[in-house]
C-alpha cells in the first residue's frame, strides 16, 4: 500500500466527509428523522463470514428511544436510497 502525500490525503478525507454526509441526508428522508434526531454514517471493514468487505453502519438516534444501527453491506459511495429502504424494510427495529 503507497503512503498518501497530505494533499492526497486531504482530498481523500474531503471526499469521504462528504458521502457522509449525502448518506445521511438520505437516511434522514428514508427513517422520518426529526431535527432532533441524529444519525451518523461510517464505513467499516466487516470480517463476518458471508459479509462484503465494507460495510456502512449507520446509527439512528432518536429522541427518547435507544440508538438503533443499520447496516448496509455496500461502501459507503454506492449506498442509495434504496439501499436504505431496503435496511429499513429489514430491520427488526422497526
Amino acid at each position: 500500500m503507497a503512503l498518501l502525500s497530505r494533499r492526497e490525503w486531504k482530498l481523500r478525507s474531503a471526499e469521504r466527509v462528504a458521502e457522509a454526509e449525502r448518506v445521511k441526508t438520505l437516511a434522514r428522508e428514508v427513517f422520518a428523522l426529526s431535527p432532533e434526531d441524529g444519525v451518523t454514517a461510517s464505513e467499516i471493514a466487516c470480517a463476518d463470514p458471508g459479509c462484503p468487505d465494507m460495510e456502512t453502519v449507520l446509527l439512528i438516534m432518536r429522541a427518547g428511544q435507544p440508538t438503533r444501527a443499520v447496516k448496509v453491506p455496500k461502501r459507503m459511495a454506492d449506498v442509495d436510497r434504496a439501499d436504505l429502504a431496503a435496511a429499513l424494510a429489514a430491520s427488526p427495529d422497526r
